[in-house]
């Protein structure tokens, strides 16, 4: 068995079986498969030209990749005892198909070099998707927006009621957030974009390798500094499952607000029968798991980070085995969020709206600020207003009656500038529609965010 490994010659007797299967990687990182064979051909380009391998050499070792890419591809690729990583079973399988040749592909060049070269060209075709996903999310609630501007409903802090304010206003607080994680991930994938390839596995590569033929070949931005950094460092990983984190935590508190929505006590939405299930004890319940195991997904991604970090922290430099933690967290991060983008635009795009309990929901309590704004008009001091008008809620509620059915008679206990225009107050359109500064709530603010929103989704798009 050891005569197989890439590592085998100094080793005698072969490796205790529980360890093969402790050591080994295969099993999640064969889905690296593409890019370490892009990183391969590249890699013995840069050899041909260091005159280390021959033309026919060069050419051999290109037929035997793109042999073993459509083996991947077609799913008949077969993986072998022995074959520890994906970088072990594609340099075994290309040794099977074209010979000795095969054994020049690894001159100058280490796994630890490899392996982080293959991730980071994996995780920037991943961000690619995830930020597709994540705009087709945005792009979905921003046109919901633009079709339910005119509803109404009540708005809270504190979970309790606090101003009226459009639904449309409360879709588009969530896009813009996700839009900040688009603009995070587009930063994040630009750090991914360094190539480490020609670092060998500490201390560089003795060969004149031409790394930016390899940066070029790779489509990367820049290439990395120092090896010993380049091997040894998974910054680019962290920021990744950290991104992953703020991103689902964005998703989850649109999902619990959602899930609150569709109680029978709110009844502001119902979610679509494809985004539901029933239980299997009562017939009547109709729940929201999509919404709740969007939320539930939040805390394995943070599990996820918080335990790759404690990975790293007391690692010492270069490349440790430890690190071989990375790709199953980077892995379970892009699938968890990937399977949660595309619920949550399916979620957003069949929602429905009732609008009638919307407004139902709306309180005269809800105008309090608006009563005290009333005296601000008049010229009185916002804090005096302010005091004013908690002390007519109070009344209010002492007589058991809502806060628009006070007289003037009794509005004047607490202030003279209360006059008969006070009943125009109590118009909860009128409320929203005095919020018209940017980032407001008022039809003219949200139909100007809306279209902010759409320049974005063409700005970012591409």
């Amino acid at each position: 068995m050891l005569q197989n490994k890439l590592w085998g010659g100094r080793f005698v007797g072969n490796t205790d079986p529980i360890m093969e299967s402790f050591n080994a990687s295969i099993a999640y990182d064969q889905r690296m498969w593409d890019a370490d064979i892009r990183g391969s051909k590249a890699y013995v380009r840069a050899l041909q030209k260091a005159n280390l391998v021959t033309q026919h050499e060069m050419n051999q070792i290109h037929v035997g990749l793109d042999k073993i890419h459509g083996e991947w591809s077609s799913g008949k690729f077969q993986i072998k005892p022995g074959d520890e990583d994906i970088h072990t079973a594609n340099e075994r399988r290309l040794k099977e198909l074209i010979g000795e040749a095969a054994g020049k592909l690894h001159t100058g060049r280490s796994r630890n070099d490899q392996v982080v070269t293959d991730m980071r060209l994996w995780l920037q075709d991943a961000i690619a998707t995830l930020k597709g996903n994540t705009i087709d999310l945005i792009n979905t609630m921003v046109e919901r927006a633009a079709i339910e501007i005119d509803i109404l409903f009540p708005g809270y802090t504190h979970m309790q009621r606090a101003q009226p304010i459009r639904w449309s206003h409360w879709i588009l607080s969530h896009a813009v957030a996700l839009s900040r994680d688009v603009e995070h991930v587009e930063e994040i994938r630009r750090r991914v974009s360094v190539l480490p390839l020609g670092s060998g596995a500490i201390a560089g590569n003795p060969f004149s390798i031409d790394r930016e033929l390899l940066r070029k070949e790779l489509d990367f931005n820049e290439i990395s500094i120092n090896s010993m950094d380049a091997t040894g460092q998974r910054d680019f990983v962290a920021e990744f499952l950290f991104w992953g984190s703020m991103c689902l935590m964005h998703l989850s508190k649109m999902a619990e607000d959602l899930i609150l929505y569709s109680t029978k006590e709110f009844s502001f939405v119902s979610l679509s029968d494809a985004y539901s299930t029933g239980s299997s004890l009562m017939p009547q319940k109709k729940n929201a798991d999509s919404l709740e195991l969007i939320r539930s997904k939040a805390g394995r991604v943070f599990g996820r980070c918080a335990g790759f970090l404690m990975t790293l922290k007391g690692l010492p430099s270069t490349y440790n085995k430890d690190l071989q933690e990375d790709k199953e967290a980077m892995f379970d991060t892009y699938d968890t969020l990937h399977a949660v983008l595309q619920v949550a635009t399916g979620v957003m795009s069949t929602l429905k709206v009732n609008q009638k309990n919307m407004k139902a929901a709306l309180s005269p309590d809800m105008l309090a600020t608006d009563l005290a704004y009333y005296l601000v008009r008049k010229g009185m001091p916002f804090r005096e207003a302010h005091s004013c008008s908690g002390k007519a809620v109070y009344h209010a509620e002492s007589k058991g009656i809502p806060l628009s059915q006070l007289t003037v008679e009794d509005l004047h206990t607490f202030s003279p500038l209360f006059d008969s225009d006070v009943s125009s107050v109590w118009d909860y359109t009128s409320s929203v529609e005095q919020y018209s500064a940017q980032g407001g709530t008022a039809r003219s603010s949200v139909a100007s965010q809306i279209e902010h929103m759409r320049a974005w989704l063409k700005e970012h798009r591409g």
